[in-house]
């Protein structure tokens, strides 16, 4: 039996020798808050851009002023950023069918994308629908040991019939390793090598504000995500964006609407002053996240639990992943963190279908936004290794008071 006082001194003495780390990234945290700021006082952004606008949104300038701050952010010629994304997947499917054509090929670069990716390319669900259905080809990467991008592999597939490369930044429920921007940049070397007309897409979704460059910035063509992710700042309710070159982000934006609408159609719904608030917070949120990640990953590490990425690692996304090799202590962990949310504490968490996955899954946080994973939550399919996927914290103060009930509970059950 270990009591709370002696679980709350290995926490303190963890955050001792994370000190530098944490330096590390409040650097990081600075450099990029500076450069969102640089982005709203570049586009003059005032009460005006935060009316609201019903019906067509025809000359809608808080829309407009939202899209130029996020091309800013992300150093692109353009962004379509839209409530009316229904969620990330939503927007890169609009990429993926706004790009691609009958006879074109898609190839994803590390191995298999997401899950909920499976039903938009193709590889199970409703055929038709998909990217198969429309006579997109796809391929994949094999990665090695299910870890690292084959380099020598990718270069081999990559030929002049590849129409597109498909970059997942973050590991989704696998055990690979989330894509650095060193390693985007270099992928994106060997790609152009090889074809320089072949378009370079990266699924952003938990990479944003994490390291002091966006892929787009190391020569990745387009880019997708979510707001209830890093840039909604844990306060847009719902949402996404595109960012990238001007021609390929209206061919989204034309997915997302229609021909001849594009991206200058769509009211926001009174959504324009939270969207400007959440990427203006991100910066600051992001990093909490990712401090309360590391520091969940020494605590657990030091239990004897697989922890990747470990707490020395480059960051890359807000995604801290923990092995447990069995169901029992992964539903633990969810039922404990799911008692020290604030919202919803008081219902344990049980493993269930979700639209777009082909198992169970067990989800734990209750969150002011329904589904956001920049607030702390932590899910994982009931399939071995048995992994929680563990992401988000609105502050860092809410990850370690979590922390010490989440290993009170695995230690004391």
């Amino acid at each position: 039996m270990i009591t709370l006082d002696e679980i709350k001194k290995r926490v303190e003495q963890a955050e001792e020798e994370l000190l530098s780390t944490f330096r590390a990234y409040d650097k990081i945290r600075d450099y990029n808050q500076e450069k969102v700021l640089d982005a709203f006082i570049k586009n003059k952004i005032g009460e005006e851009h935060f009316a609201y606008v019903s019906g067509y949104g025809h000359d809608d300038i808080g829309r407009d002023a939202i899209d130029r701050v996020f091309a800013d952010v992300f150093k692109t010629e353009a962004a379509i950023v839209r409530n009316h994304f229904a969620s990330g997947t939503h927007a890169l499917a609009c990429v993926l069918f706004g790009i691609l054509r009958p006879g074109d090929k898609l190839l994803s670069v590390a191995g298999a994308p997401y899950d909920t990716m499976e039903e938009v390319i193709g590889k199970r669900g409703n055929e038709k629908a998909s990217l198969k259905g429309f006579g997109v080809g796809y391929d994949e990467v094999p990665l090695i040991n299910n870890l690292d991008v084959n380099f020598d592999e990718l270069e081999r597939k990559v030929d002049k019939s590849t129409t597109m490369v498909l970059i997942q930044r973050s590991r989704g429920y696998s055990t690979r390793k989330s894509l650095t921007i060193n390693t985007i940049e270099k992928i994106v070397k060997i790609v152009k090598a090889k074809n320089p007309e072949c378009v370079c897409f990266v699924d952003n979704c938990y990479g944003e504000f994490v390291e002091a460059k966006e892929p787009t910035e190391v020569g990745a063509d387009i880019i997708a995500g979510s707001l209830i992710k890093n840039p909604g700042g844990s306060i847009v309710e719902c949402g996404g964006y595109v960012a990238g070159k001007e021609e390929l982000v209206e061919l989204a934006a034309t997915r997302l609407t229609a021909p001849g609408i594009g991206s200058k159609g769509g009211s926001m719904l009174n959504q324009s002053r939270l969207i400007l608030q959440g990427i203006f917070m991100a910066p600051s949120v992001v990093m909490d996240a990712v401090k309360g990640a590391i520091l969940a990953s020494k605590l657990l590490s030091d239990m004897g639990f697989v922890t990747t990425p470990d707490c020395k690692s480059q960051r890359t996304d807000i995604i801290q992943a923990i092995e447990f090799g069995k169901p029992e202590p992964l539903l633990a962990f969810c039922k404990a963190l799911q008692a020290a949310s604030p919202v919803a504490s008081y219902l344990t968490p049980v493993p269930d279908e979700v639209p777009g996955y082909d198992v169970k899954l067990i989800m734990a946080g209750g969150s002011f936004i329904e589904g956001s994973t920049i607030e702390l939550s932590a899910d994982g399919p009931m399939r071995p290794p048995y992994v929680a996927y563990m992401q988000g914290g609105i502050n860092y103060a809410h990850v370690k008071i979590a922390m010490i009930r989440v290993i009170n509970e695995i230690l004391n059950s």
